[in-house]
């Protein structure tokens, strides 16, 4: 599955000259925790409770800091006293391409502790949002539908095998394969494209092969 699949198209975004107060009821409003800052159809920052939450803590402080600081990143994120969302948004902003698959997006998201990205097109323009609730969205897939695509996507039409020959059985997302196949190839590729499939938690194989090619290959390797 990719980005493009489950993102959300149209987002709620804000520009830079905006308000903070009015990008705070925008968020509130619409139920997000962070807003892509867009400007000339690109995306040129991001705004999030983060930005708002260190804003109010700077609130009373003054404005300054040593060299110490400013080494070492501890200097106030914004002036104490922003009014727009320019002034407070993070500009090195962490973007993903539509068609990058969604087990990339979520380790973008686990890996630089973000909630969401931005998806844009090759020209930078904004195309959508993809959070982590989108990619959780992704596991509420049904067991029928998961066992479907193993039979006619996998089996049938990627393995080109007869799909009544493997019994397929999918629990809670816990997919049950068994059956005999002609080599251990085709075993092997049967157990991870499954394991790949949007919705698969696990994949327990009892899967059997009447020829171990991969044994034999090792013997013999072609010159």
């Amino acid at each position: 599955m990719k980005v493009r699949d489950l993102m959300t198209t149209n987002p709620v975004t804000t520009t830079p000259d905006t308000p903070l107060k009015e990008a705070a009821r925008l968020m509130v409003k619409h139920k997000v925790s962070g807003l892509p800052v867009v400007k000339n159809g690109k995306v040129v920052g991001m705004v999030t409770e983060g930005d708002f939450l260190r804003q109010e803590a700077n609130r009373d402080q003054p404005y300054r800091f040593s060299l110490l600081d400013a080494l070492f990143g501890d200097q106030p994120a914004s002036p104490p006293n922003a009014e727009k969302v320019g002034q407070v948004m993070t500009e090195q902003v962490l973007t993903v391409a539509p068609d990058a698959s969604l087990s990339e997006a979520a380790r973008i998201m686990v890996n630089r502790r973000v909630k969401r990205l931005p998806v844009v097109g090759t020209d930078g323009s904004l195309i959508g949002v993809i959070s982590r609730a989108d990619v959780v969205n992704a596991f509420t897939k049904p067991d029928d539908v998961i066992e479907d695509e193993i039979r006619e996507d996998i089996i049938r039409r990627l393995l080109f095998l007869t799909p009544e020959a493997i019994d397929v059985s999918v629990s809670q997302g816990i997919v049950t394969l068994s059956g005999e196949l002609e080599n251990r190839t085709e075993a092997h590729l049967l157990e991870e494209l499954t394991r790949r499939l949007d919705g698969v938690i696990r994949v327990d194989s009892h899967l059997t092969f009447e020829v171990d090619d991969q044994r034999i290959e090792k013997m013999y390797p072609l010159s």
